[in-house]
């Protein structure tokens, strides 16, 4: 994928691709034998840039939608908020296949159909393409959506839908080993009529705010929100791992890594290699998870109600993968985290912003209740774009940015809303301390 321009700048950053099983795509015209990557090790090699910002996008499954986001993100850390530094930055957007819904399938009205906003043929098409183009879920799917289409107002599933079900979440090899497990295997065991009548309580008859979460088709979302999770990690793991560690073997610049949504098990799987075992060449700068649908306690040391387990990326902290600081931002008014995360596990919603320590919930997402069951972590706001953070090394910050992120009418809510000054503004200055805390350690 090529460089983009920033509209009404003259900055520029490059689009890096993955495919959903985190390989390169390899026919980018600007690359070297189809491969940007290479590109960018040739440039890194011949002109080091002081500071390299890497971004990992959500739920957008497009170059176009990925672009747009990149656009927005970058523009406002560029133009908006002050450099940390006299820096020469290359900024680089990892674009991958990620898209479990649409809110134009999510609506709700008085037909099947028509509610629907896309016909049902085009939309088993699409989870087709989203999910994988394999004989077992392209069965499993017809039976699906037949039902779908026969018995849209059901209240309980039909039993052959119910397995049909089963047999598509064995096909996608999704685990269910609880909380602690790895990013897309952290859910309780699937049950098809539990998901099913999950959702319809949570659509509560009428769609959550206006959007269908509910019906047959509820359990699909369910599956296909999991899916995404494990590709992220697959993804952050393999290709994305693979990339950074090649920049940091090719020059000595600060890496700061910026996740969103899913996006966030993509960094936090770059930072934990494979299995969550491995390390890169050397520690990163700093690292921003922005409305992460990622687990609260993936980093924990140890998980209460989980018999005292540790999260799947608890290594990132015991190893000191990140030099700077980790900053996390939550807010009350992102329904796609808030309420879609612990539907997707399979349990009763569990949306409550200002839980207590005691009451934190087994399954819910850092972009609601920020990094939980770590000992550097600290509680706060996101400032406005002129707010001074006082960020230390190696410790966590959870900034509540309710009073930002608060914009969307659609199904996700805010979750989206994360293009402000303010974020840049933290972005900016996470990336500084980092900067500074890595400097001081090569002069020790």
């Amino acid at each position: 994928m090529p460089y983009c321009k920033i509209p009404g700048t003259t900055s520029r950053y490059a689009l890096l691709g993955f495919d959903r099983k985190g390989r390169e795509v390899d026919d980018d015209p600007h690359g070297v034998d189809g491969l940007m990557s290479e590109e960018l090790l040739r440039g890194v090699r011949q002109d080091p840039p002081r500071s390299i910002f890497l971004f990992s996008h959500g739920w957008k499954g497009d170059v176009p939608a990925a672009v747009d986001q990149y656009n927005r993100w970058i523009k406002a850390l560029i133009e908006r908020s002050p450099a940390p530094e006299p820096e020469h930055a290359l900024y680089i957007g990892l674009h991958w296949p990620s898209l479990p819904w649409g809110d134009d399938e999510l609506a709700s009205a008085g037909s099947f159909e028509a509610g629907l906003g896309v016909g049902l043929e085009l939309l088993k098409q699409r989870y087709v393409e989203r999910l994988e183009d394999d004989e077992r879920i392209r069965s499993a799917l017809d039976v699906i959506f037949e039902e779908a289409r026969a018995n849209a107002a059901a209240m309980t599933l039909d039993p052959l839908a119910a397995k049909a079900y089963m047999r598509l979440n064995e096909a996608l090899e999704l685990g269910a080993e609880g909380a602690a497990a790895a990013p897309g295997d952290d859910r309780e065991r699937f049950d098809p009529e539990q998901s099913f009548q999950l959702a319809q309580a949570a659509a509560g008859g009428a769609g959550f705010g206006g959007f269908d979460v509910g019906g047959v088709l509820g359990p699909l979302r369910q599956l296909s929100f999991w899916t995404m999770k494990k590709r992220a990690r697959i993804i952050g793991e393999s290709g994305m791992y693979d990339f950074i560690a090649q920049i940091q073997r090719a020059c000595p610049a600060h890496i700061h890594l910026m996740g969103h949504s899913f996006g966030c098990i993509v960094v936090s799987s770059v930072l934990g290699g494979r299995d969550g075992r491995g390390t890169l060449p050397r520690a990163v700068a700093s690292v921003v998870l922005v409305q992460g649908a990622l687990s609260l306690w993936a980093y924990a040391s140890a998980i209460p109600k989980a018999a005292g387990h540790p999260g799947y990326f608890r290594g990132v902290i015991e190893r000191g993968i990140v030099k700077g600081p980790i900053v996390t931002t939550r807010s009350s008014f992102d329904r796609a985290v808030g309420m879609f995360y612990p539907l997707a596990a399979g349990v009763a919603d569990q949306f409550d912003f200002g839980a207590t320590s005691e009451e934190l919930p087994l399954y819910g997402g850092i972009g609601t209740f920020g990094i939980c069951g770590v000992a550097n972590a600290e509680n706060g706001k996101l400032l406005d774009q002129t707010g001074a953070y006082d960020f230390k090394p190696g410790m966590v910050y959870n900034l509540d940015g309710s009073r930002f992120i608060r914009k969307g009418d659609g199904a996700s809510g805010a979750h989206s809303d994360i293009d402000g000054p303010e974020i840049a503004n933290a972005i900016r200055q996470a990336a500084g301390a980092g900067a500074l805390a890595t400097a001081e350690r090569k002069n020790i």
